[in-house]
C-alpha cells in the first residue's frame, strides 16, 4: 500500500519527538531533517520536501509550541495541518453545468488506467442518481472503443461510438445525443500516447475547443513516482487540466505523486484509484490522506466503506436474531462476506485510528475467510445451526471434510463464540443500520474527539475474535 515507508519513518522520527518533555530548537530541526529525507525517499519532489520542513520548522519553533506541555505531539499536529494544505486542503469536487449535460473530459498516457477510470468514475455518479454517458473518442488504440463497451456494459452506463470517425466530430455527436437521451454527465474517453507529443495534445486542444468541457480530468499512474508530476505539469501548462485522478494508489508505490502533484501544478486530485475492480474509487480528502500517512487512521473513510458495502436488510435480520440470541454460523458466513466486500482487511484495518500503526502485515492473515468458510462449508445445516452439537466426533469429520486440523475447527468455533458474545452487547441498540449514521454524522462534525474514541478501542489484538 502506498505511504507505507513513508509512514514507519515519520513514525520513528516522531517517536524521539514525543520521548522529551522539552523540545529545542535543535531538536525541531533534526526531526525535519529526518521528514525531508523520508520525503525524498517517499519520491516527493526535492523541492516541495523542502519547503514543506520549512513550513512546519518556522511554525515548530515558536513559543506556542516550545512552552507547550506536550511539544512532540504539538509538532505532530503542525506536520499534520501542513500535509493536508499540502495536498490541497479541502476536497475538491466536479463541476456541474448550469445547463446538463456536464462534460467531463478525461486524458492521460496510454496504460494510466483512463479507459477503465471512465467507467469506475461513471458507476459512482450512476450510484448517486445520475445519468453518465460513456464516449469512445479513442479511435487509435487497438480495442480501446472495445474495452471501453465491455466496461460499460459492467457498470451498467451506455457507451457511444462512432467507429474511427474523427474524435471531435464523435464528441459533438456525443453531447447531442446526450441531450436527446437525458445524459446529464458525458464522459469523453480521448485517445493517449505512450509519451506526450504534439499530436496527441492538438488533437485533446481540438476537442476542448470546439465542445468546451465542464472539466478537464487527467488521469495518472502513481506507480511512476516523480513521472506522474511531470506529465500533470506538461498536461496543465498544455491544455489547463482542472484536476487529477491517481490510480494505483493501493499497489507498492511510495505515494511521492499524491505529495507533489498539487504543489507542482497548483491543481488538486479529486479522485483516487484504490483496487482494480470497478467500485475502487474513492473521493480524495487531503486530511484523511494526512492522517493516514501520520498513522492516525481514517475513521470517515472507514464508515462510508462500510456503509457502501454492508447489506442493511441484512444488518436489521441479524440485529434481530442477536437480540433473540440466535446468532448461527450461518449468519457468521455472511458476515465474512459483507466484511470481504469493504476490500482486503489489510488496509481497512490501517483506516482504525490506534489500530493500523500498531499492527504489522505479517500480523495480518488475509486467508483466513478461506479457510474458516472452508470449514463452515464441511458442516452439515444442522451443525451451522446449532455448533453447540459439534462434539469431538463431528470435529474429526468436519476437518478431515476440509482438508484441515482439528486445531483449525477448535479455533474457529472458539472465535465464533467470541464475537457472538461481542455482538450480543450490541443487540440492545434500536433502529440497526441507523446506529451507523448516527457515528457518522458525529464524527462530521468532531472528526477529532471521534478519532480519539476510536483509539481507545484499538491495538488489543486479543480482542479481535479473528485474531489479527
Amino acid at each position: 500500500m502506498a505511504f507505507e515507508g513513508l509512514s514507519e519513518r515519520l513514525e520513528n522520527s516522531f517517536k524521539k519527538l514525543r520521548a522529551k518533555g522539552k523540545l529545542t530548537e535543535a531538536d525541531v530541526k533534526e526531526a525535519m531533517r529526518e521528514v525531508r529525507l523520508a520525503l525524498l525517499e517517499a519520491d516527493v519532489n526535492y523541492k516541495v520536501s523542502k519547503e514543506f520542513t520549512k513550513k512546519v520548522t518556522d511554525r515548530a519553533i515558536g513559543a506556542d509550541v516550545m512552552e507547550s506541555l506536550t511539544p512532540g505531539q504539538m509538532v505532530i499536529k503542525i506536520v499534520n495541518e501542513e500535509l493536508t494544505e499540502l495536498m490541497g486542503g479541502n476536497e475538491a469536487r466536479l463541476a456541474i453545468a448550469n445547463h446538463p449535460p456536464t462534460i467531463i473530459m478525461m486524458c492521460g498516457l496510454q496504460g494510466s488506467g483512463k479507459t477503465t477510470h471512465s467507467a469506475k468514475l461513471a458507476l459512482k455518479l450512476k450510484k448517486e442518481g445520475h445519468r453518465p454517458l460513456l464516449v469512445a473518442c479513442d479511435v487509435y488504440r487497438p480495442a480501446a472503443i472495445k474495452q471501453l463497451q465491455v466496461v460499460g456494459e459492467q457498470v451498467g452506463v451506455p457507451v457511444f461510438e462512432m467507429g474511427t470517425e474523427n474524435p471531435v466530430h464523435i464528441a459533438e455527436e456525443a453531447i447531442k445525443h446526450a441531450k436527446d437521451h437525458g445524459n446529464d454527465y458525458v464522459f469523453l474517453d480521448t485517445a493517449g500516447r505512450l509519451h506526450i507529443d504534439e499530436e496527441l495534445m492538438q488533437e485533446l486542444q481540438n476537442i476542448r475547443a470546439t465542445v468546451h468541457p465542464n472539466e478537464i480530468l487527467l488521469v495518472i499512474d502513481a506507480m511512476t513516482g516523480q513521472d506522474a508530476v511531470n506529465v500533470a505539469k506538461s498536461f496543465n501548462e498544455t491544455l489547463g487540466i482542472d484536476g487529477v485522478i491517481l490510480t494505483k494508489l493501493d499497489g507498492d508505490t511510495r505515494g511521492g505523486a499524491a505529495l507533489s502533484v498539487r504543489a507542482v501544478t497548483g491543481k488538486p486530485i479529486k479522485f483516487v484509484g484504490t483496487g482494480e475492480k470497478l467500485g475502487d474509487l474513492e473521493t480524495f480528502h487531503p486530511s484523511r490522506m494526512a492522517s493516514r500517512i501520520l498513522g492516525m487512521g481514517d475513521v470517515l473513510s472507514f464508515i462510508e466503506r462500510a456503509e457502501q458495502s454492508l447489506d442493511e436488510k441484512k444488518a436489521a435480520e441479524l440485529e434481530r436474531k442477536l437480540a433473540k440470541n440466535k446468532f448461527d454460523l450461518n449468519d457468521l458466513l455472511d458476515q465474512f462476506e459483507q466484511l470481504e466486500r469493504m476490500g482486503s482487511i489489510k488496509d481497512t484495518i490501517k483506516m482504525i485510528p490506534g489500530l493500523g500503526s500498531k499492527i504489522r502485515d505479517e500480523d495480518i492473515d488475509e486467508g483466513a475467510f478461506d479457510r474458516f468458510r472452508a470449514i463452515i462449508f464441511s458442516m452439515t445445516k444442522e451443525e451451522r445451526a446449532h455448533p453447540e452439537i459439534i462434539n469431538p466426533s463431528r470435529k474429526r469429520r468436519i476437518a478431515a471434510g476440509c482438508g484441515r486440523q482439528v486445531e483449525d475447527v477448535n479455533k474457529l468455533l472458539s472465535q465464533f463464540k467470541q464475537m457472538k458474545k461481542m455482538m450480543s452487547q450490541f443487540s440492545g441498540n434500536k433502529g440497526g443500520p441507523k446506529v451507523s449514521k448516527k457515528m457518522r454524522r458525529l464524527m462530521q462534525q468532531n472528526p477529532e474527539m471521534a478519532e480519539k474514541m476510536m483509539g481507545m478501542t484499538g491495538g488489543a489484538k486479543n480482542n479481535n475474535p479473528f485474531g489479527f
